[in-house]
């Protein structure tokens, strides 16, 4: 069997594939990925067997293309970084192709701190776009939330099971059935980051109450404080 990878392509906008995806991607052979991720790299498939598949359809695609692969090279392709939020997928690729290549992406909690100017590494990065129950993610938010962290966060759409679903509406009336202030809690909303269709909303999280956001949201809870290296001056001061 040929090399098998799954790349992150970034958050949308072409200008946001790394160089060695691109290089990865211009030497395979076969792609099979989702239509808005083999959206992002359209420009770059120019000659290459190409399988779209949806969330219902992907286990049947697989396993299709896994007699026929031969010592052909076969890229999965994700939105982001596929080593976030994408675990689940990639474990099944390996149970069923055995050696699969990750190569990270670029992420949209990346830019949407970038935007916020909030610190990754001072700040709590939850993803609730999985299948598996989120009731203690939900905590988590809670929790960093109490505890003063900002918190930058995926949330999870599932329209058609609404016991499920967990989009900004539904995560600002969580917050205050457990007693936050939310008219007080300063969030962002970026929906399709780096692409044209970007859209932002800065308010609160009360705001958020019975607004619809698209499924390619990152939430970002902004409670950081400037913190530069003046307050450590320690360091070179005798």
């Amino acid at each position: 069997m040929g090399k098998i990878f799954a790349v992150g392509v970034g958050p949308g906008s072409p200008k946001y594939v790394t160089q060695v995806v691109k290089e990865i991607i211009q030497n395979c052979d076969v792609l099979i990925g989702y239509k808005y991720t083999l959206k992002t790299i359209e420009e770059f498939l120019d000659g290459k067997e190409v399988h779209e598949i949806t969330m219902n359809n992907q286990e049947e695609s697989y396993q299709q293309i896994l007699p026929i692969l031969g010592g052909r090279t076969l890229v999965v392709p994700f939105t982001g970084d596929v080593n976030f939020s994408e675990s689940e997928v990639v474990d099944r690729l390996i149970e069923i192709f055995g050696e699969v290549e990750v190569v990270p992406g670029i992420s949209s909690i990346q830019v949407a701190a970038a935007k916020t100017r909030v610190p990754l590494d001072k700040s709590k990065v939850i993803t609730l776009h999985v299948t598996t129950s989120i009731e203690e993610k939900k905590l988590e938010l809670q929790k960093a939330l109490i505890d003063g962290y900002s918190v930058i966060l995926v949330p999870r759409p599932w329209p058609k099971q609404p016991d499920k679903h967990f989009m900004p509406s539904e995560i600002a009336l969580y917050l205050k059935r457990n007693n936050f202030k939310t008219e007080s809690m300063k969030v962002h909303v970026f929906e399709s980051l780096t692409t044209d269709e970007e859209t932002s909303f800065q308010g609160t999280v009360k705001d958020l109450e019975g607004r619809e956001f698209s499924d390619l949201s990152v939430m970002v809870f902004n409670q950081t404080e400037l913190d530069s290296y003046m307050n450590y001056r320690w360091q070179w001061e005798n």
